[in-house]
């Protein structure tokens, strides 16, 4: 790397200014409910900030500009299905799960949640959540890793291998100083970040390509299927595309951030400027993809690198447009969106070895000081394999993340949703759920069932078994019922 480039120099100043948030963050985490919650103390600002960018990742400037660019307008309906879904997720869940998580013991984790709502004695929901969360979340923990190699592969011309390790140790060491404050507040920041690349990217391409009319004429004289919202498209094509918002509901890392939020107001604040800045990032990042079809199709001698790899759209056209400065700080947002979830991702991970396992099962009387050193260790431990798994240059970002999504979506969605808004739900319906919704996102997965979307059948089946499932065992106690109303009317 050469440190005396302006990219290079960005690069550096934006990864210590995080690293620094993290050491400040150091001085306010003083035990476990700070380490992995906050101490439930975020505002309205930094909930939505913190929501969105652990939401979107690497996929919003890498997988989404790049499935634009190659296909063209179809691809957009994943972006509209995942603002249905957050707008659902922030009215149905958000301040119902902030409510409810403190009533129930004021848990943690979404496992820690699960056990006390439904008052399982035996752990066996602490356990089988938890490791949803193990599997599911190493998975995306990988597509990260594999977008931050390929922004340190492509800027700064280093091997995948080497790549690999320096964007993800980056991000591996704020999140193992500060825990969930460095997290948050780094998204913050970040988020500020992304927003700014993907107002201000496309509106350089479109400028650059003579205006939007003139750019939609070009694209549409290249190849009319790009201008066609239904090109390429099935009805069944169209829903599992749509069915992306159906994941929110069963995000650990989007979920967290609701129940770390002061109080109920908060989450009323936070939906608004949330769903503003999450509707101007997913059209900014739809431009980028879209008009860069027009910009290469007039510059064919600079598209080698897009060419290769579709999802490198982003990069190519910023350090093509800018100088190099403001082409670091651009790129930087990559980097802040890669980093923003896959440091809530492990530090998810983290919480649920370190609540749901280390503490619930072996050291029950294990102090505070030493259950936060042990969920730093896990971020290490975690990180390692994600990194294993995301070792094939060949990994798809939006594939990766696609299975995982799916994967909690299914798994969890169902159970947080009616866990939330109907009373008679029990144990053994949460139980019955979360694994037909899990094994049906695996089976349809790797069968291509009607090639949906695993995450429709995966859904649909796990509310079917919690009803079923909720007719049997015992009912919810006189606290749960009492609790249940309590938050209903908190909420009304």
């Amino acid at each position: 790397m050469d440190f005396s480039n302006p990219t290079s120099i960005t690069f550096i100043i934006y990864i210590l200014a995080m690293l620094g948030i993290g050491f400040a963050a150091w001085r306010f985490t003083n035990n476990l409910s700070d380490y992995i919650l906050g101490g439930r103390s975020l505002g309205a600002f930094v909930t939505a900030m913190s929501a969105g960018a652990s939401d979107m990742s690497g996929w919003l400037l890498m997988g989404l500009p790049g499935a634009l660019y190659f296909s063209g307008v179809s691809e957009s309906w994943i972006a509209i299905g995942l603002i249905v879904g957050a707008w659902f997720n922030w009215n149905l869940v958000a301040g119902r799960l902030r409510v409810y998580t403190e009533l129930t013991n004021n848990a943690l984790t979404l496992p820690d949640y699960f056990t006390h709502r439904f008052e399982d004695t035996s752990k066996l929901l602490r356990v089988i959540s938890a490791l949803v969360i193990l599997v599911f979340f190493t998975i995306y923990c990988a597509s990260g890793m594999v977008a931050g190699a390929r922004l340190f592969q492509q800027t700064f011309g280093m091997s995948y291998e080497v790549s690999l390790w320096a964007g993800a140790a980056a991000t591996i060491i704020y999140v193992f100083i500060g825990g969930f404050l460095a997290v948050s507040w780094t998204d913050t920041v970040q988020a500020t970040l992304m927003i700014f690349a993907l107002l201000l990217t496309p509106t350089m391409v479109i400028m650059n390509v003579g205006g939007f009319d003139q750019a939609v004429t070009v694209i549409h004289q290249l190849n009319p299927k790009f201008t066609d919202v239904f090109s390429g498209t099935s009805f069944i094509g169209i829903v599992s595309l749509l069915a992306w918002g159906l994941g929110y509901m069963g995000q650990p890392h989007i979920l967290a951030r609701f129940m770390a939020a002061e109080n109920f107001a908060t989450i009323k604040s936070a939906r608004r400027i949330g769903m503003i800045w999450m509707v101007l990032c997913l059209l900014g990042a739809m431009a980028v993809g879209f008009f860069g079809i027009a910009y290469f199709a007039a510059h064919p001698e600079q598209a080698a690198a897009v060419t290769a790899n579709k999802e490198t759209v982003f990069i190519s056209l910023s350090q093509i447009l800018f100088n190099p400065w403001i082409a670091g700080i651009l790129l930087s947002a990559i980097l802040a969106a890669v980093m923003s979830t896959l440091s809530c991702q492990l530090l998810v991970c983290s919480s649920a070895l370190t609540e749901d396992f280390y503490k619930s099962f072996f050291r029950p009387q294990a102090s505070q000081t030493e259950l936060v050193w042990f969920g730093r260790m896990m971020v290490l431990v975690v990180a390692v394999v994600a990194i294993m798994i995301a070792a094939n240059p060949k990994s798809s970002v939006l594939g990766l993340v696609s299975n995982a999504w799916a994967g909690f979506g299914a798994a969890f969605g169902p159970v947080v949703l009616l866990s939330l808004v109907w009373p008679k739900m029990s144990r053994n319906g949460a139980l019955a759920g979360m694994f037909v919704g899990a094994l049906t996102v695996v089976v349809w997965g790797e069968y291509k069932f009607l090639g949906l979307y695993e995450l429709v059948p995966g859904f649909m089946f796990g509310c079917i078994a919690i009803f079923i499932g909720s007719q049997f065992g015992a009912p919810a106690s006189e606290k749960m019922k009492a609790a249940f109303a309590t938050m209903r009317q908190q909420v009304s």
